[in-house]
């Protein structure tokens, strides 16, 4: 087998599970089952998938995760382009579930939804999804249903190509990248809801303090922690959970599990990288080894070659890596955060591994990454007449104007004041690191804009969010109180996204493509979800060519959940 997956972190057996479960420590077990069954391939037009639970142990600790077919990650699906799939999916858990195929262009009744495109699958249930495939590469699914994705039902697509690819290589290989909590996820968000930093353990310190007096001065450093204090924010908040309850996964598997992947010396190897995390941005790169990016979610890009990558939650990207002489590589995916990674080997043969490398330093978020450069340490809902008097009439034509829903809002804690693109920016944590690292101005879609005609009309969204309040928005409106993005069937549109909030949101709108854009309105590359970081204003075309009701929300599950989802409804 060309992947080898450890089973060693998989519970056999229900004995633990029953004693747990009196303990309230699990979920009751919905069917008996041996433990998770990693690595299942399945392949063909008919498919038969069932949800349900399956005791895991991934930390040392019994628990039980919601499952497809019994696996962690769920089947990795092998479609080809063309083909009709019929896709039956059973419920076997004691609630509603559902299945989303993500980036996969279907009709709106197929999208998985519930509420939406369809009314889910109740239980003891089925749903037949059936759809014709019109596009190749590498996508994946998940649940649609509350927060069943954090519990396990995820897993890899890859379609391949009706015609020849130009890429030539010997191996190919999946990997799957997520975020495991023993904690149920309805804990963390009571938890996030209750201290929205819990799991930020690295906050600045005295210690900090005194290093930043020495670097910057008594003055400047006082005010900027004045600053973050006025927007009860902290600067190394850059992930609402971190390693201080999540295991990162590679194919199911933590680091100690040491998932690996083998090869030959001089192969081509083709990596099909898929965040299916719940809130986890990954840092991806192979110490010793170059990245050949050639497809970014699931379409093919000109390829651009770099040593690292970052890789927003639900986005794919696909690599080619010329292997060298050595017997082992580490696969190696630190979250944003640097409070832990994700690892794997790729390897001459079962057993062998490379060093793996050290975490890099914690980043700490700047006012200028807020989207405040050139403005001081102002945040904009605490400006007065008196300081915007003392601003000159360039800077404040330069401000960035917000929609009324967001003044005097308690669901709104802070504004940019001067957002960028940014689009040719690594990010926070990847600059200047001595790496070549991906950004998305070195993304080219292979082929010309697919619609080609100039958008009638402009829509612009604000993301907007309450750190305190752990409450996340379009525009200072939760989904519960906002009405659905309405288009017409035909038309292209322009949508521009403005990060109002401290937090990187990667943003998916389902049914239909999101064709990305630079500063001046040149097509980039085409996406089904699109990365904003804090302080940054981006905008993508859009051709409403699905007719349906259609989700479009923030991918961070606990933002989804919480309020960051509109409905996009296309009508004729």
């Amino acid at each position: 087998m060309p992947c080898i997956s450890s089973r060693r972190t998989f519970v056999k057996g229900l004995g633990a599970a029953t004693a747990l479960a009196g303990l309230g420590l699990w979920r009751p077990l919905a069917q008996a089952a041996e433990g998770a069954r990693p690595g299942q391939i399945l392949q063909g037009q008919q498919f038969a998938l069932s949800i349900g639970q399956t005791p895991v142990n991934i930390t040392g600790r019994p628990r039980t995760a919601l499952t497809v077919n019994n696996s962690l990650p769920g089947p990795l699906l092998r479609w080809r382009e063309g083909d009709t799939v019929s896709l039956r999916v059973r419920n076997q858990l004691a609630e509603p579930t559902s299945i989303h195929w993500h980036g996969i262009i279907l009709p709106a009744n197929m999208d998985g939804v519930p509420g939406l495109s369809f009314a889910g699958i109740e239980p003891g249930g089925d749903y037949l999804y059936q759809f014709t495939l019109r596009q190749s590469g590498t996508y994946w699914y998940h649940s649609h249903s509350g927060l069943q994705e954090q519990a396990g039902v995820y897993g890899a697509i890859v379609i391949e190509p009706r015609e020849p690819e130009p890429h030539r290589y010997q191996r190919d290989h999946v990997l799957l990248f997520s975020d495991w909590s023993d904690q149920a996820p309805e804990q963390l968000m009571a938890t996030l809801k209750k201290q929205s930093d819990a799991f930020n353990y690295d906050k600045r310190t005295v210690g900090d303090f005194i290093d930043d007096v020495a670097a910057k001065g008594w003055e400047a450093t006082v005010d900027n922690r004045l600053a973050w204090a006025r927007m009860r924010m902290s600067p190394t908040d850059l992930a609402d959970i971190s390693a201080a309850t999540y295991t990162y996964l590679l194919n199911g598997q933590p680091p100690d599990g040491n998932f690996t992947c083998l090869f030959q010396p001089g192969e081509t190897v083709r990596l099909r990288l898929i965040n299916a995390s719940a809130m986890s941005y990954f840092d991806f790169r192979i110490p010793g080894l170059k990245l050949t990016v050639i497809a970014a979610d699931g379409l093919p890009v000109t390829p651009v070659t770099v040593d690292e990558l970052r890789i927003a939650v639900a986005e794919t990207y696909d690599v080619l890596v010329e292997v060298g002489d050595l017997p082992a590589y580490t696969l190696f995916a630190q979250s944003m955060d640097r409070t832990g990674f994700a690892r794997g080997t790729l390897a001459r043969a079962p057993g062998l591994q490379a060093a793996v490398p050290a975490l890099d330093p914690r980043p700490v978020l700047s006012m200028d990454d807020m989207g405040h450069g050139g403005m001081g340490n102002m945040d904009h809902a605490g400006m007065d007449h008196a300081s915007m008097a003392g601003m000159d009439h360039g800077a404040m034509s330069a401000m960035q104007h917000h929609p009324a829903s967001e003044t005097g809002n308690p669901l709104v804690d802070m504004q940019t004041m001067a957002p960028r693109a940014n689009l040719a920016d690594p990010g926070i944590g990847l600059r200047d690191n001595g790496r070549r690292v991906l950004t998305y101005a070195d993304l080219r879609s292979t082929f010309a804009d697919p619609d080609g005609r100039q958008p009638s009309r402009d829509i612009e969204l604000h993301l907007t969010g309450h750190m305190e309040r752990f409450a996340w928005s379009f525009d200072g409106i939760k989904f519960s109180d906002a009405e659905p993005l309405r288009l017409r069937y035909g038309e292209r549109v322009r949508i521009t996204l403005v990060n109002d909030t401290m937090m990187t949101h990667p943003i998916h709108l389902h049914g239909m493509w999101s064709d990305l854009e630079d500063e001046h309105g040149r097509f980039l590359v085409r996406k089904h979800t699109v990365d904003i970081p804090p302080g940054s204003r981006r905008s993508y075309r859009v051709s409403a060519d699905a007719l349906g009701r259609w989700a479009y929300h923030c991918h961070l599950l606990y933002h989804m959940e919480t309020g960051m989802f509109r409905e996009v409804r296309v009508d004729e």
